[in-house]
């Protein structure tokens, strides 16, 4: 592989950078639970502080090569996905998927969860990995492989979530982009006009004779639900800017056909988090010109909630006027296509939360991922939604989301775990295999250094 010129960092430096990290775990007593140290995060399972020793993974965030010819990129765990576009996009290149918001990494991407509008023919960001360097639980670093010894750990890695190790390394294929992408925002007055589309789309990758390279949609009620269209364009009128006073989201009913720089689109949600730097008052007229540009990030607007969360601000305030108590709603779901129109019904009447994202997606690989066991011949849209929704007198904290969590599981659909998730444990594992995820952890993490997979994403520990 061709070495980057710009690159920060050699393979040489990288493996010097991975002994002092494995001498910095071995250090840590076997007795105390391991944790990632690091600046940024992107997940909604909020816990106290802890004071236990946490790794610091923090100096493996760059990108070590990018090969125009294979099309690859060679890049570090922590690597966020805006360095790593960063770096792709002189090329003419791209991650085959880029997810929403520039501070995932992509470490984090693979052992959780990505998605954005070229899933629906690119799959999950983990679909487009050649390998990976994983310290596992036990303390070893291996290489993993499609096909090679590791391979069960390759394909067992995604949605993880560090309870089997860490990529510190991973080979990615990139795919090439153009400098413009023109957009067509597609108004439908219902859902099954919007699933016939989407049939139709995958079936020929077309829509009225346009080749459509990305597809996600935005849905604002029940009777108003919008397919954004996407092709890559060599040229194009004044792009649109939606970085700073305009906000994207509402251009989708406002404009028919608009047109952004590439790098621009991939970061389209992120300046305002998708819609929701509303609710921190980012979007009120008299606000937004004060609001410092480079303020206008998903993850300035996540540590503001996280700070909200740990003294329980919004929570004091609304106790004080009398308004009811809320229950947060954070969720990403994948539905199989044919139960959309059911699932977006019974959201629409039971939980009442708009807008809400779609994202279709198809998985590349026919075998499937056993962690995560969408089926390979179906396809799904994500639904994505990010809110809080009042609790009736009497109603459990948790009646929204264990609504949710029910209906997902009656349409066969899957649910992602970067939030809180309500399962019991057997319910968890019949969801979530867990015979293979028994296997990989007493092959590589043996006596649970690390936490478990329904210990991290439902007990929160």
């Amino acid at each position: 592989m061709g070495a980057d010129s710009a690159a920060a960092i050699t393979r040489d430096d990288h493996s010097d950078e991975v002994t002092a990290l494995s001498a910095q775990y071995g250090r840590i007593p076997k007795s105390v639970p391991v944790r990632l140290a690091k600046r940024t995060s992107n997940l909604f399972r909020f816990r106290s502080p802890s004071r236990a020793p946490g790794l610091d993974v923090s100096g493996l965030d760059r990108v070590i090569s990018v090969d125009p010819d294979s099309r690859t990129a060679d890049v570090q765990g922590m690597v966020t996905y805006e360095n790593l576009v960063d770096a792709t996009l002189p090329y003419g290149l791209m991650p085959l998927v880029v997810p929403q918001l520039k501070t995932i990494t992509l470490g984090g991407a693979v052992a959780g969860l990505g998605i954005e509008s070229s899933s629906f023919r690119n799959g999950l960001p983990h679909e487009s990995v050649r390998e990976m360097e994983i310290l596992t639980g036990d303390g070893r670093v291996v290489l993993a492989r499609p096909d090679n010894e590791h391979a069960e750990l390759f394909r067992g890695f995604p949605n993880s979530y560090g309870s089997l190790g860490y990529a510190l390394r991973l080979v990615i294929e990139l795919e090439p982009v153009t400098p413009y992408v023109r957009l067509r925002h597609v108004r439908f007055d219902g859902v099954a006009d919007c699933v016939a589309t989407l049939e139709r789309i995958w079936r020929t990758g077309t829509f009225e004779g346009s080749r459509i390279d990305f597809v996600d949609g935005t849905v604002f009620d029940a009777t108003s639900v919008y397919l954004t269209l996407a092709t890559l364009v060599t040229e194009a009128p004044e792009p649109s800017d939606y970085t700073g006073r305009h906000i994207y989201y509402r251009s989708i009913r406002q404009r028919a056909i608009d047109h952004l720089h590439i790098r621009d689109y991939l970061w389209r949600w992120d300046t305002d988090w998708f819609w929701c730097s509303r609710a921190l008052g980012a979007q009120h007229p008299l606000v937004r010109p004060f609001w410092p540009r480079r303020y206008l990030r998903s993850d300035v607007y996540r540590r503001l909630v996280a700070l909200d969360r740990r003294f329980g601000l919004s929570e004091r305030i609304a106790r004080r006027l009398g308004r009811p108590p809320h229950e947060p709603v954070i969720q990403d779901v994948e539905i199989p296509l044919d139960g959309l129109e059911e699932f977006l019904e019974f959201f629409h009447r039971d939980i009442g939360i708009s807008p809400v994202w779609l994202c279709p997606v198809r998985l590349r690989d026919p075998e499937g991922w056993p962690l995560y066991p969408m089926d390979p011949r179906t396809h799904y849209v994500n639904v994505g939604f990010w809110s809080s929704v009042p609790l009736a007198p009497g109603q459990h904290s948790s009646s929204h989301n264990r609504a949710i969590e029910s209906k997902v599981t009656e349409l066969d659909g899957h649910k992602s775990l970067y939030s809180t998730s309500f399962y019991d444990e057997d319910e968890f594992w019949r969801l979530y295999n867990r015979p293979a995820y028994r296997r990989l952890k007493e092959r590589y993490d043996a006596h649970s250094r690390l936490p478990g997979l329904y210990d991290k994403c439902v007990r929160g520990t």
